[in-house]
């Protein structure tokens, strides 16, 4: 995510909205939050988070793309997508952020970072945002 952000000559507080690679399990997803916290310190708290994977399940190799695309359609449309079936919280994540549980949000979205890792060795960081 810091390279991302180095290589668009960003600063964390351009950042509106964080696509996930959020898989629910229970080290990968404490791992990425408290990663998106020690980046984004207390930028965390204002912004939307989700793991659209929770519509779509896991792609494998397809997955980065798919999310890509949610990420971009979040900076076009200025909705982010929600996390559905978010029944219990996990004790290591921090209950204040706004993870977009159950239902999509309007906001402006000029910029979204999509993360996605695992199978096949992706390990990725990338930033859309609105053309200026």
């Amino acid at each position: 995510m810091r390279h991302a952000l180095k290589d668009a000559n960003m600063r964390p507080e351009e950042i509106d909205y964080v696509n996930t690679h959020g898989t629910s399990t229970p080290i990968g997803d404490p791992q990425e939050v408290k990663a998106i916290q020690r980046l984004f310190g207390e930028h965390s708290y204002k912004l939307n988070i989700s793991a659209t994977k929770s519509m779509t399940g896991h792609l494998l190799g397809g997955a980065g793309a798919v999310e890509g695309v949610a990420a971009i359609m979040a900076v076009h449309t200025d909705t982010v997508p929600p996390t559905i079936n978010h029944f219990t919280d996990d004790p290591e994540i921090d209950p204040k952020l706004n993870f977009t549980f159950n239902k999509a949000q309007q906001r402006t979205v000029n910029a979204a970072l999509s993360n996605t890792f695992g199978f096949g060795g992706h390990n990725t960081s990338v930033i859309f945002r609105k053309h200026r």
